[in-house]
C-alpha cells in the first residue's frame, strides 16, 4: 500500500523571500556543467532501462 504524503512544509520570513527570489532568478549554469549534467542523466537512463 502507498504511504500518505506528509504535508509540505511552509516558508515564513526570509526564508521565504530568499526562496522567492531564487525562483524568480535561478542560478545560470555555464554549457560545460550542462553537457555534463545531460551526460550523467543519459548514462542513469541507460542503467534503468537495460
Amino acid at each position: 500500500m502507498a504511504r500518505p504524503i506528509k504535508e509540505t512544509p511552509i516558508l515564513f520570513g526570509s526564508d521565504a523571500r530568499r526562496f522567492e527570489e531564487r525562483m524568480q532568478n535561478p542560478p545560470k549554469v555555464s554549457p560545460e556543467k550542462r553537457a555534463q549534467i545531460r551526460q550523467s542523466y543519459e548514462a542513469g537512463i541507460k542503467m534503468l532501462v537495460k
